[in-house]
């Protein structure tokens, strides 16, 4: 059988592993093991139970919930009857779910428990070509009368009498599809506009896993644990497209509050994380040592330097000395061990961190502790990473060198463009922005960046977000905010300064480091307002803001800075749902506090 589409590569796996692991769940405490052929069967029965239902080659498909196996059944299953497979954010208001089931025709959407249904059921009328809502979990709907609501389960059995009667109408069915038919829409975080829905094909993803193969392997030995929202192309890729290619194990989190304490079990050995996960976990080991025993600072205090020398020897390529690696291994078994267990990152062989720019000093940190930390780069567009930096093979500052097949050029405008086989079908429903993005082939990535003499890929910043200072200077914003927030007491920075004389900030503490820094020093405060109002407060971040600025050059330093008096939050319209600014909407909220620092402070 060959396998060009995603079903097929999954039978392939199926076959080879049989009874082996494929996906772990953890319910009330207790890990769930599901075979390769238990995973199968799922997924067969739940395509036909659809299929019954009357899902045609074609139609979508969305799914709404956290992450979970039937999250992936629902996925394959789509796929497999030749629809395709829509993910919505599971914390998308009602508004903005009914946005992607309404924009993308989906005719089934599948919940995953009483919350997503409720916001369904909101926008129902809304949503005229939705047939059935498919639920995972029952708990709290015994009472809902609304005919559209089904158990997964009675979809389940549905196939399986079907499956019963026709042995073989699955992989029938399954064999109709195509390489270029669209396997999965994945919607764009909607930073400047609507989101949009961008359709990826079977072909699209066999491409990208062959290329990508070649530089991050992975192996059927490989533990993977699943925690990013599934339908954004970062998670899909790790918890759906790599492990169908290896065989590795995908590991389920029992929920979103749990994810620490679950990777200390799990200890993966591939693991993606977001910047602000690797700020956060980077923040939360600085404020621990802070707070820890005399000893454990001491040892902190001696072996961290020593950490930070390894990582540069190795960072560099060069040789290094007995007698590093000699201190190194004692900090390891004194200090780097108990950390990265502390942190699941034990076993950790390959960790990535992507879909956002990372401050450089972030990636150094995780390096000195003996996590070798690669950043990467790509877009929905392109079905994944773009460029990556590779184990032995780092560089940081830089999203490393194109992966094979990959083609890159930097426009005149500093635009980077991109060419490959896996560069995606369209937006759905919007050829006009389809052709602005696909050029004579070439991807328009609307990330701006430079190629240096080894062929690394820098990124400087979104093409729209580059600011102009009214001197004419261009300044990228992204590289002074990730700079801040390396500060363990800063959790978001905006730098603001398009048309202005000098930069300003505004900035959004992190709420619980510095509510334990005022505790140490008998601050009162009531509510996360009366925190950033403190005026202590505004001095300790005052000098965090000074500290950061030692790494810029004068025109890029922050002048004048704001305390936040609220956290900036999705549903405010503030963030998208993978927690990326909008920076409009910023601009508007807060536009009379960022005018009173430009006319307290003259530039």
């Amino acid at each position: 059988m060959k396998e060009d589409t995603i079903p097929r590569i999954f039978l392939g796996k199926v076959k080879k592993y049989g009874d082996r692991v494929a996906l772990r769940d953890k319910e009330f405490g207790v890990w769930q093991e599901i075979s390769w052929n238990e995973y199968c069967r799922h997924v067969r029965h739940f395509c036909l139970g659809l299929m019954e239902l009357g899902l045609s080659r074609g139609d979508h498909v969305s799914i709404f919930g956290e992450n979970e196996p039937e999250w992936l059944y629902a996925d394959l299953a789509v796929q497999s009857a030749g629809g395709v497979a829509v993910g919505v954010y599971p914390t998308n208001p009602a508004k903005e779910a009914c946005y992607v089931i309404g924009h993308s025709d989906s005719i089934f959407v599948v919940c995953d428990n009483q919350e997503q249904v409720d916001k369904v059921l909101e926008v129902k009328k809304e949503l005229p070509l939705l047939r059935k809502i498919v639920v995972t979990d029952m708990k709290g709907l015994r009472h809902y009368t609304d005919p559209m609501i089904m158990p997964f389960g009675s979809v389940e059995d549905m196939g399986r009498k079907v499956e019963e009667n026709d042995p073989e109408k699955y992989y029938r069915t399954m064999d109709k599809l195509k390489p270029e038919d669209v396997a999965i829409m994945v919607y764009t975080s909607g930073t400047t506009g609507p989101p949009k829905g961008a359709m990826l094909s079977h072909d699209n993803v066999v491409q990208f896993l062959k290329a990508q193969s070649r530089v991050l392997p992975q192996y059927d030995t490989d533990e993977i644990v699943s925690y990013l929202p599934l339908c954004h192309v970062a998670e899909r890729m790790m918890s759906v497209f790599f492990p169908l290619n290896s065989g590795a194990t995908v590991n389920f989190a029992e929920s979103v509050e749990t994810v620490t304490m679950d990777m200390r079990e799990i200890l993966p050995t591939f693991y993606l994380a977001v910047p602000r996960i690797w700020e956060k976990l980077m923040a939360g080991i600085i404020i621990k040592m802070k707070d820890a025993t005399w000893l454990k600072r001491k040892m902190y205090n001696i072996c961290f330097p020593i950490g930070e020398r390894m990582a540069d020897a190795r960072l560099s390529g060069g040789h290094i000395p007995f007698s590093l690696k000699l201190m190194y291994g004692l900090g390891h078994v004194g200090l780097f061990r108990h950390l990265k267990k502390e942190l699941g990152l034990l076993r950790a062989r390959v960790a990535v961190s992507g879909a956002a720019p990372i401050a450089p000093e972030v990636l150094k940190f995780f390096h000195s502790l003996g996590v070798p930390v690669m950043e990467g780069w790509g877009m929905t567009e392109e079905t994944g990473i773009g460029a990556c930096n590779v184990p032995g093979d780092i560089k940081l500052g830089t999203v490393g060198k194109p992966i094979p097949g990959v083609e890159l050029k930097i426009a005149e405008d500093g635009e980077i463009l991109l060419k490959c086989k896996h560069v995606f079908v369209g937006y759905w429903k919007d050829p006009e922005a389809t052709a602005k993005t696909v050029q004579d082939g070439w991807l328009y990535t609307g990330d701006v960046g430079e190629l240096d003499e080894e062929g690394r890929l820098k990124i400087t910043d979104r093409k729209k977000e580059i600011i102009i200072t009214s001197g004419g200077k261009n300044i990228a914003p992204s590289e002074i905010e990730n700079r801040l927030k390396c500060s363990p007491y800063i959790n978001e920075a905006i730098v603001i300064g398009d048309g202005r004389k000098f930069l300003s900030a505004l900035i959004q503490i992190e709420y619980d480091n510095v509510a334990k820094w005022a505790q140490e020093r008998s601050i009162a405060y009531t509510t996360f307002k009366s925190l950033a109002r403190n005026q202590q407060v505004n001095e300790m971040i005052k000098q965090e803001v000074h500290e950061a600025n030692k790494d810029f050059a004068q025109v890029e330093t922050i002048k004048n800075f704001r305390l936040l008096d609220k956290e900036l939050d999705h549903d405010d319209d503030e963030l998208t749902a993978t927690l990326k600014l909008r920076r409009k909407t910023v601009y508007k909220k807060f536009g009379d506090i960022i005018e009173e620092m430009y006319g307290s402070k003259k530039g």
